[in-house]
């Protein structure tokens, strides 16, 4: 494949990645009446925004704050190119940079990175609950020299201490008093901003994923990539109307967040809700006040809001969505049975940018995840990477318009193979062509919707002073899907009790990200190994352990 001249001045994010000869096969957009592919040069933040305001015009709504105040499409279009000028003019951000943007989900996090797509810089969004370590190690891999950050998301970002060149990290805060604030310097640009005219495949974003080993492994996804999105699993499963009101509890670091709270909604000239997630409780509010049509959450969530269903109007619902983890069958037909909806249940990797695989409507076979989306294939393939019969288990193998490119491209050999995008999740399909999910094929922990690599806590762990060893495990749990387990070898006369172990967790939410932290902590004398040391985690996941413990 060859690539079309680049808009980047700053040219890191192509020269880094892997080889076009290592990438997977990418299919074109399907869309009604034949495929479909995008012109050679093209900015998803301005089809996103300009070209949904060319068609649909400036007043219809474009998001919801959550606290009853309203942003027009003209309105958000404002304040995106006005900050676009601040990124260029003041800033000096020029096409190519990276720039990290960190915060609670808000309509100003939403209007930073489509400032980001139409100067065309690289959005990097992370996770406002992400700790310094983290944040320091992806700045490092993306080669970060520019971050917007809520202002209450700061000071986890300073202690980050990020240093590129000998250069500290720019930070600029926006939503605070400080003279040196984003929305201050962007209150006196003008309100309209020519969009950089980006290469279709021009790398629009970095989405970051911790994948099995803890380590950080930076996506690259281009501009047709996000559009892509848009045009395959929303207009052909979720099928949004421009009157819907979309809200969900994934933050926009996410790319299931970005998506279902972002990308979906403007594509289709809808509104968003862009609320951070409180809780099952808050989320039923905001349906409510709101009225929400579509809602983007993890089975977690949809468990939890079962019982507080009679205390909501949630009428206005006519579109759930699930990913992130399994869904029970029987929670879908609870959650029918409440409401008379049923749940598009779906399954997305960051490696490919969302929902590849789903159904809706009476295509969905609750106790499956679905069928291709159109636009994507998909087969199971046996260890002989051979596709096996329908009705045995194997490794889920998917194509289409969006794929996996690593940034450096050093692990792109584990995830791509002949063409194929691997995703790590062992399927059968059934018969009838869906897709039914058996496991995850690593030793990934996946709770509540949220992916925890065991390796990472464990080095999160093990840098208390206290902790001689330590191994991480999932263990299934009714509510979460799994829970995070921590096997832990103390240092000589520490005591095994409940103070230490709230030590512990203490200090690893002051490591990683808090729901990554254990949620119970075992302390045994001794970790079951082999005779040459290597860790025997599948003891570990046995309930009846057969080896030293309290």
């Amino acid at each position: 494949m060859e690539l079309q001249p680049s808009a980047h001045v700053d040219t890191f994010a192509r020269d880094h990645l892997p080889p076009v000869g290592q990438w997977p096969d990418l299919l074109p957009v399907s869309a009604p009446g034949g495929g479909r592919r995008y012109p050679a040069r093209l900015n998803c933040g301005a089809e996103l925004l300009d070209a949904t305001v060319a068609r649909l015009g400036p007043d219809r709504p474009a998001v919801h704050d959550g606290a009853g105040g309203v942003w027009s499409y003209g309105r958000l279009q404002g304040h995106v190119d006005r900050i676009a000028h601040t990124l260029r003019d003041d800033l000096g951000v020029v096409p190519g940079n990276r720039v990290l943007l960190r915060g609670p989900t808000t309509p100003w996090l939403a209007a930073c990175w489509l400032a980001v797509m139409k100067a065309g810089a690289v959005a990097v969004t992370v996770l406002a609950a992400q700790r310094p370590r983290e944040l320091a190690a992806i700045c490092e891999l993306a080669r970060v020299r520019h971050a917007l950050c809520d202002a209450r998301s700061a000071d986890d970002l300073a202690g980050a201490s990020v240093t590129l060149d000998d250069v500290p990290l720019r930070v600029t805060p926006y939503g605070g008093n400080s003279p040196s604030d984003l929305l201050r310097l962007a209150a006196g640009k003008p309100a309209s901003y020519a969009p950089v005219d980006t290469s279709a495949d021009d790398v629009a974003l970095i989405a970051f994923t911790s994948g099995t080993t803890g380590r950080p492994k930076g996506c690259l996804h281009f501009h047709r990539d996000v559009l892509a999105t848009a045009d395959t699993f929303s207009a052909h499963v979720l099928r949004p109307r421009p009157d819907d009101v979309f809200a969900g509890s994934p933050p926009l670091g996410f790319t299931f967040g970005l998506g279902g709270l972002v990308v979906f909604p403007l594509r289709a000239g809808a509104s968003a809700l862009l609320s951070a997630w409180s809780g099952p409780d808050r989320l039923l509010h905001d349906i409510e006040r709101h009225r929400v049509t579509v809602l983007f959450t993890a089975p977690t969530a949809y468990r939890s809001m079962l019982p507080r269903l009679a205390a909501h109007d949630t009428s206005s619902l006519r579109r759930c969505v699930s990913a992130g983890e399994h869904l029970p069958a029987a929670l879908w037909h609870a959650w029918r049975r409440a409401t008379g909806l049923r749940v598009i249940n779906g399954i997305g990797a960051t490696e490919m940018l969302h929902i590849f695989i789903s159904a809706a409507d009476d295509a969905i076979r609750p106790g499956t995840t679905g069928l291709p989306v159109p636009g994507y294939e998909a087969r199971v393939l046996g260890p002989d990477g051979r596709p096996v019969p329908d009705g045995t288990p194997g490794l889920l193998a998917v194509r289409g318009p969006t794929g996996c490119r690593y940034l450096g491209g050093a692990r792109q050999g584990d995830y791509v193979r002949d063409g194929w995008n691997l995703t790590g999740d062992t399927y059968i399909r059934e018969p009838d062509g869906h897709f039914r999910f058996v496991a995850r094929a690593d030793d990934m922990i996946v709770s509540a919707g949220c992916n925890i690599a065991g390796p990472e806590v464990e080095e999160a762990l093990m840098r208390h002073p206290d902790v001689v060893e330590a191994a991480v495990v999932g263990r299934p749990d009714a509510r979460r899907g799994e829970i995070v387990v921590a096997h832990v070898v103390l240092r000589e006369g520490v005591p095994r009790g409940e103070e230490t172990t709230a030590a512990l967790r203490e200090f690893t939410k002051k490591e990683i990200v808090p729901y990554k932290c254990p949620r119970e902590i075992e302390f045994h004398d001794a970790l079951p190994r082999t005779p040459t040391g290597k860790l025997q985690r599948f003891r570990l996941r046995n309930s009846a352990l057969q080896f030293p413990r309290d």
